[in-house]
């Protein structure tokens, strides 16, 4: 039985997904960002305790259709950017669409329908903390992140980081209180 789970953004998440689960008494295949596989068909009981406990741990286990697919595509992006070494040199939309299974044209309606903001914008604010967590590192150059975050330019990372945070990256380098916002606020 597969599972859907809102807000599961990070190792962390799944490890406490796979306690909760244990505590339970159910038994996972698969526990992945967001999905979970379970071996046995689970009581609507069971389900409404594991969608509490999940709650109190600021997840969400989900049921609408359209929730489910709009957080596959979230993971989809959030693995993207934050969990690949490099990004794809695809066009997002094709890599999504491939990812997904389903028409990006399709994909791109129902997210800007329910979660009010466009794929492209979520993509944007997405890459811009992965920029802020880059500069924070402290590791790499402007140059480098702006070619490993596929940006044409220097200057187009710039821009489109001073348009999202109001700050030039060199400006935000310097800060002493650097704020970065976790990856379920973005």
């Amino acid at each position: 039985m597969k599972l859907y789970i809102k807000y599961m953004v990070s190792l962390r998440c799944k490890m406490l997904v796979k306690e909760e689960l244990k505590n339970l008494g159910l038994h996972y295949v698969l526990v992945e960002l967001g999905t979970v596989e379970i071996i046995e068909n689970i009581t609507p009981e069971i389900r409404e305790k594991l969608k509490a406990n999940l709650l109190e741990s600021g997840l969400e286990l989900m049921d609408d259709k359209k929730a489910m697919l709009i957080e596959k595509i979230k993971i989809v992006i959030t693995e993207m950017i934050h969990y690949n070494d490099e990004l794809p040199k695809v066009n997002y939309s094709e890599y999504i669409s491939k990812i997904m299974g389903y028409d990006y044209t399709y994909l791109a309606n129902i997210f800007s329908e329910v979660k009010g903001i466009t794929i492209e914008h979520y993509i944007i604010a997405h890459k811009i903390e992965k920029v802020k967590e880059l500069l924070l590192y402290d590791e790499l150059n402007l140059t480098v992140i702006s070619y490993k975050m596929n940006y044409s330019s220097v200057s187009h990372l710039s821009t489109q980081f001073k348009k999202v945070t109001g700050l030039t990256p060199t400006f935000f380098k310097n800060l002493k209180d650097k704020k970065r916002n976790t990856l379920d606020e973005v």
